[in-house]
């Protein structure tokens, strides 16, 4: 199994495939797909946002408790 695009590269592709979408570039026949792929994108930027608001969380945490 290939390993997951980071946030920067999934977001790009999401981009890419919304671009695509609302210029109507996308056939019937592959649209299915990249509905799909957007859907998983979406899911590994929600993923690595929650991921970094609680790092950031936790960082700051132990600011506060340093003090």
């Amino acid at each position: 199994m290939s390993e997951q695009p980071d946030y920067t590269a999934a977001f790009r592709e999401l981009q890419e495939i919304v671009t695509e979408l609302e210029k109507g570039e996308v056939s019937v026949d592959v649209l299915s797909v990249k509905v799909k792929r957007a859907a998983q994108l979406i899911s590994i930027c929600k993923l690595k946002l929650t991921q970094t608001e609680l790092d950031v969380q936790e960082v700051l945490k132990e600011l506060d408790t340093s003090e």
